[in-house]
């Protein structure tokens, strides 16, 4: 499901051109866009014409509290117009010009498309920067997912339980920087809190259960099993009764120590069912699956490049067993098991699906946050290793993905989704002005 959002709109024109042309695509806009999902639209019903005009609809739209503001070049238009729109309404903007109508009797009916122009040179020249260009028929909806995604960090609140893991200095951030760069709140809470939230005994049984169908519970023991369940139930309570959008765990040494296992199954259970949860304390990686999730990406999860082959030109993206168990691949038996961690692991041991992957990294270094983006292809694989993995092969030498990550100093984490979740990220990071490393 799609991140909700609220977008103003509005259709700039002036009466020297074919407005009367403009309202009526203006009209058939208005009906289509109403049909996109997970969108409350704050439209200007009528054209807008005169700088009157356009300082009243700036304040309709302000009052809306949009998160985003789409300005349609009907015909060329005043450069008053989007001026005042930006002034009340300091949110990113969609430029969207229309393409030309065939020429009636010699005379060029709308040009849209100067009139896009001037609103981009005006904003510019202004120091504004997110905005962004379109010309075609229907509304870029790439752009309304940036816009997910804009909204979604902007509201996020992420917890972190502990810190990051022990010597992960690359997954740290600084809790003002992320909020100065996106919007997100960082919240600290202690492994303990997780440790000492109850749990009803009806709600541990239907977790047992529940593992017992997904899992071959074979490779651990009884009180295993119900220390699993139980950390399921505690991290879901936790995770709902502190309003968190993703928690960050420092998932070792302390837990297996502490608690008895480590949280890898059961944090494989919980992002099944749509909880954004980031290994080691990472809480750059939770963002990167706020952002895919707002795009809707189902169920988006953390890898590390773990082994190339560059004769067969192949990467294995795997991590210690921690991936939604809905991503399994259907073949191979999902399995729990205990190989790490003196006999304390329990992870998640399964081949993950095929199919078309996007993989992503929002990434703080050096004062200023860069994307990492890439697509790639996983292939089926035999069932090999401990942990969850997928073999992947990217459209280029896998030796220079490896570079771009190595050379460009990212974490070793980026979040992994199935399906084509690029565009939007573009955009997202035009608006930003951040750098895009790919």
């Amino acid at each position: 499901m799609k991140k909700h959002i609220t977008l103003g709109m509005v259709c700039l024109a002036r009466k020297t051109y074919d407005w009367e042309a403009a309202q009526d695509i203006y009209k058939a806009i208005k009906s289509e866009v109403k049909k996109i999902e997970a969108i409350t639209w704050e439209i200007v019903d009528d054209l807008v014409i005169s700088q009157e005009e356009g300082r009243e609809a700036a304040l309709q739209i302000a009052r809306a509290n949009v998160d985003a503001l789409v300005c349609i070049s009907g015909t060329f238009h005043l450069g008053h117009l989007v001026m005042e729109l930006r002034r009340d309404n300091p949110v990113p903007i969609l430029l969207w010009g229309l393409p030309e109508l065939p020429y009636n009797g010699g005379k060029i009916r709308l040009n849209s498309v100067c009139g896009l122009n001037l609103n981009a040179s005006n904003l510019y020249k202004s120091g504004v920067d997110d905005f962004y260009a379109s010309v075609q028929d229907t509304i870029d909806e790439d752009w309304i997912d940036a816009i997910r995604i804009n909204a979604a960090l902007k509201t996020a609140k992420i917890g972190i339980t502990g810190f990051r893991a022990d010597g992960f200095f690359n997954v740290g951030v600084q809790d003002n920087q992320v909020f100065g760069a996106c919007g997100a709140l960082v919240d600290h809470y202690e492994l303990d809190d997780i440790f000492r939230t109850p749990i009803e005994a009806a709600s541990l049984a239907r977790r047992k259960e529940q593992i017992g169908k997904i899992f071959d519970l074979s490779g651990i023991n009884a009180d295993q099993t119900e220390k699993v369940a139980a950390l399921a139930e505690k991290i879901s309570i936790f995770y709902k009764q502190n309003n968190l959008n993703a928690l960050a765990i420092r998932c070792w040494p302390e837990f297996a120590r502490d608690y008895g296992v480590s949280p890898c199954a059961a944090m494989s259970l919980l992002q099944s069912e749509g909880l954004i949860l980031a290994c080691e304390g990472d809480i750059d990686g939770a963002l990167s699956m706020i952002a895919h999730q707002a795009i809707g990406a189902e169920t988006p999860f953390l890898f590390d490049f773990s082994q190339l082959d560059f004769k067969e030109n192949f990467a294995l993206f795997w991590h210690c067993g921690v991936a939604p168990c809905n991503l399994w691949d259907g073949k191979c038996i999902r399995s729990l098991d205990t190989y790490f961690a003196a006999g304390k692991g329990v992870t998640a041991d399964f081949v993950l699906k095929s199919g078309e992957i996007s993989v992503l990294r929002l990434d703080s270094a050096r004062g200023e946050y860069r994307l990492f983006l890439q697509k790639c292809r996983a292939i089926p694989m035999e069932k090999l290793l401990k942990g969850t993995y997928m073999k992947v092969l990217f459209d280029r030498p896998v030796r220079e993905v490896l570079d771009l990550v190595i050379n460009n100093g990212f974490a070793h984490h980026s979040s992994a989704v199935y399906g084509d979740f690029i565009k939007p990220l573009h955009i997202f990071a035009k608006l930003k002005g951040w750098k895009i490393i790919e």
